[in-house]
């Protein structure tokens, strides 16, 4: 089985050491960086990416404006994004689904959920 690769976009160097290091032991290879605008010069990329995690609530570009972007790709139309946030008020995962989100998972990250919205692709 091959090991599918996620993208991690989060401004928090933090998050993405969790992430990585949670995620790599459930034998996903992962890709990160620190902004929107990094990302999608990734993205723009051949780089095979399965999945992609971004942080909603970023500088510069949030994943409200980065989304739309990245489903603009023709080559990552159908790639898996999943919304992740501190917003976890009620409407704030309709407000992400409806940028363009595939699922959404609200921090502190809950693990299991992740993995379950992950094993979708």
């Amino acid at each position: 089985m091959n090991k599918k690769k996620l993208l991690i976009i989060d401004d928090d160097p933090r998050n993405i050491f969790a992430l990585v290091n949670t995620l790599r032991v459930k034998s996903y290879d992962c890709l990160s960086c620190l902004s929107a605008e990094e990302a999608l010069k990734i993205l723009g990329t051949d780089e095979i990416i399965d999945a992609i995690l971004i942080d909603m609530m970023m500088p510069e570009m949030d994943g409200y404006e980065a989304i739309p972007l990245i489903k603009s790709i023709p080559s990552r139309k159908l790639t898996v994004i999943i919304a992740v946030t501190a917003q976890a008020m009620a409407g704030d995962k309709e407000k992400c689904l409806s940028a363009g989100a595939d699922d959404y998972i609200s921090k502190p990250i809950d693990v299991d959920k992740l993995l379950i919205a992950l094993s979708k692709i």
